[in-house]
């Protein structure tokens, strides 16, 4: 499957984009990131990515078909979303919460079965925490937590993932935990656009990297062309 978006802009009011005419490209096994600061458009272009939103101006397209022609079902089959860490209201178990991730695969009263069932526990098994299948989501830790999540996003049968910032607000141990999950499954097909604030995690997992800055793209390439040395100089200053 490839991923593509052509000059993509999105604007929440009119006359003010957010994001300017960005484009990009993944296919099956690769792992692409996106860099920049609070309020470069990271999370904006990852909805536009998914759907959720519709650019303004440009085209998202999944093996050349336009995301906009696409059904919701559809679009879920070929594209999930990994959110940042979450606490949900009701305490359920692990395997619930990924068994969530088989809905886009369910008519409007069905219920899970033996199949949808054995996909969770191949998820779960493929990120490395089928064990703790049977625990509840909250009591677990918030590394553990981005773990299940991200095999919600494999149960639900997306070739490619969307993952914002899953390395947010965890210790480095961690961080490399769920990014080397990340490039496991990238080797065995899936593709990722993960949003980061942290260029060393590019460096060490990233395919390519796309760097926006004020909504635009800085630089589009490998690890070592796009991450500038005016680029390092900003997001030391805490300027990107």
């Amino acid at each position: 499957m490839r991923l593509t978006a052509i000059d993509v802009s999105y604007a929440y009011t009119h006359g003010e984009e957010v994001l300017h005419s960005v484009s990009l490209s993944l296919a099956d096994g690769d792992v692409t990131f996106i860099l920049g600061a609070n309020g470069s458009g990271k999370t904006t272009l990852l909805q536009c990515l998914s759907g959720v939103r519709q650019p303004t101006s440009g085209v998202v397209s999944v093996d050349g078909r336009p995301l906009i022609r696409l059904t919701p079902r559809e679009r879920a089959r070929w594209i999930g979303v990994v959110p940042q860490l979450h606490e949900p209201a009701f305490a359920f178990t692990v395997a619930e919460a990924v068994l969530m991730g088989r809905a886009p695969h369910l008519g409007l009263f069905a219920r899970p079965g033996p199949n949808d069932r054995a996909t969770v526990d191949r998820a779960l098994e493929a990120v490395g925490i089928l064990g703790m299948r049977d625990r509840a989501y909250t009591e677990i830790s918030g590394g553990e937590q981005q773990l299940v999540l991200g095999a919600r996003g494999l149960a639900q049968g997306a070739s490619c993932l969307l993952m914002d910032e899953p390395a947010a607000h965890l210790d480095p141990r961690h961080q490399h935990g769920i990014l080397g999950v990340v490039k496991d499954l990238a080797t065995r097909g899936n593709s990722f656009v993960v949003s980061s604030h942290q260029p060393d995690n590019a460096f060490r997992y990233a395919d390519s990297v796309l760097l926006l800055v004020g909504g635009a793209t800085h630089s589009y390439g490998r690890p070592s062309e796009a991450i500038t040395e005016a680029f390092v100089r900003l997001h030391a200053q805490g300027l990107v």
